[in-house]
């Protein structure tokens, strides 16, 4: 797997920190507050058929502020934009920062066993969301297919906005839209 410059202990600038980014966003934000938040972590997964090894998909995973191509318009709308990541993907404990327009996560590495499985933990959330979905954790599952194999991209989160019957349909679409993103990221590196 491809390794990040490493990590350093600066978080992103002020300027990045700054940018709030669109007013839709920040008024979904602002009518999150009313709710409390969510105890129960929602799971989704969204997988994608490789023709390939599964230590060759191993070698191109990234996360989504690594992926050369811009996001979906729907995801520029809805999500803070991703700028870059930084630190070591391949250990452990290692703590990636990922700083967006607007804000940061920090995910930390809680589980590497190559070329199969990659498990990380959002540490810390800023982003300017927070009131209406924060980040739990994720996963990279390869599974042989054949000639080929499968990318499983999880991803756990807490829904804020109620009623949840109304808002989860939303969010579910927008993480599977994110997984699209980066697993055909990965597929045309």
């Amino acid at each position: 797997m491809e390794s990040s410059e490493s990590i350093s202990s600066e978080r992103p600038s002020a300027e990045v920190r700054g940018r709030r980014g669109s007013p839709f966003r920040a008024a979904l934000d602002r009518i999150g507050r009313w709710f409390p938040e969510n105890p129960f972590p929602e799971p989704i997964t969204t997988a994608l058929p490789f023709d390939v090894p599964a230590d060759r998909i191993w070698g191109a995973l990234r996360f989504y502020e690594e992926i050369p191509t811009p996001p979906p318009v729907l995801l520029r709308l809805l999500m803070p934009t991703p700028i870059r990541s930084t630190g070591q993907k391949n250990q452990p404990g290692a703590s990636i920062v990922c700083t967006y327009e607007g804000g940061h996560l920090v995910k930390r590495i809680t589980s590497v066993d190559a070329p199969r499985l990659l498990r990380f933990e959002v540490v810390e959330q800023d982003l300017g969301i927070e009131n209406c979905i924060s980040l739990a954790e994720g996963s990279y599952e390869i599974r042989d297919r054949g000639r080929g194999c499968e990318l499983l991209l999880t991803t756990t989160y807490r829904g804020r906005l109620r009623p949840r019957w109304l808002w989860r349909p939303l969010e579910r679409a927008l993480a599977h839209a994110v997984h699209r993103h980066i697993l055909r990221g990965i597929r045309d590196l």
